[in-house]
C-alpha cells in the first residue's frame, strides 16, 4: 500500500471515532494539528509520513477522552500493524503519541524531531482564539465554571490560562513553532485584559 492510501485509512478511522467528541479533542482539533504539523515538519525537514500518521492518532490514548472513545496503546499499534505499516515506523509513531502531552513533561532532548514538530502543532491549537474556545469547551464538559476569583482549587476555565496556556509560547521546540506561537500568545494576553475589564465592570 502506498503512503497516501495508508494515511487515508487512518484518517477515516480517526474521523469516525472523534467526530462527535465533546471536550475540544474532536476531529477538527486533530485536523488542525495535522495541518500545522505538516507545515512545521516541512520547514524542519522531518519525516512527513510519520508526522501525519502520528498527528492523526495523537489524542486517541489521551485520558481526557471518554472511555467509549479512548484506545490503549496496544489497540493503536494493532491498527497500524493491520495496515501493514513497517514496525520501525509504528514504534516511532507510538513513542510520539506517548510522550508529547503537556502533562508528560518529557525533556526536549529525549524527543525525536517528529515528536517536537507534533508537540508544537498540538500546543499551537491550545493558544490563540482556538485555544480559548477549546478551554471553555473543555471546562464545560467537566462541569467547571468560567471563573471564580476566590476558590483556591483553580478548576475554573480562566485558571487554565495560567496553569498551561500562557506557558506554551516559551516551550515551543522549533523555530516555525515559536514564530506561529507569538501572535497567538499575544491574543491570549489581550483576551485576558478584556476579560478582567469586563469582569470588574470597568468597561
Amino acid at each position: 500500500m502506498n503512503n497516501k492510501f495508508l494515511i487515508q485509512r487512518v484518517e477515516d478511522f480517526v474521523y469516525k471515532r472523534l467526530y462527535n467528541e465533546g471536550s475540544g479533542h474532536d476531529w477538527w482539533h486533530i485536523d488542525r494539528v495535522r495541518r500545522n504539523a505538516m507545515y512545521i515538519g516541512t520547514k524542519e525537514n522531518a519525516n512527513l509520513f510519520i508526522i501525519e500518521i502520528a498527528a492523526l492518532l495523537h489524542d486517541l490514548i489521551d485520558d481526557k477522552l471518554s472511555e467509549n472513545i479512548k484506545l490503549n496503546v496496544s489497540q493503536v499499534e494493532q491498527l497500524l500493524l493491520n495496515l501493514g505499516i513497517d514496525q520501525e515506523i509504528i514504534q516511532a509513531i507510538i513513542r510520539i503519541i506517548q510522550v508529547i502531552s503537556f502533562r508528560k513533561k518529557e525533556p526536549k532532548n529525549q524527543l525525536s524531531l517528529e515528536a517536537k514538530v507534533i508537540q508544537d502543532a498540538d500546543r499551537l491549537d491550545a493558544i490563540g482564539a482556538i485555544g480559548i474556545a477549546r478551554t471553555f469547551v473543555y471546562a464545560g464538559s467537566k462541569g467547571n465554571i468560567i471563573y471564580h476569583p476566590d476558590v483556591e482549587e483553580k478548576t475554573d476555565a480562566i485558571s487554565h490560562f495560567y496553569e498551561k496556556l500562557l506557558k506554551l509560547k516559551d516551550l515551543m521546540n522549533t523555530n516555525a513553532g515559536r514564530s506561529l506561537a507569538e501572535e497567538r500568545h499575544q491574543f491570549l494576553e489581550l483576551y485576558l485584559n478584556q476579560f478582567y475589564d469586563e469582569w470588574n465592570g470597568r468597561k
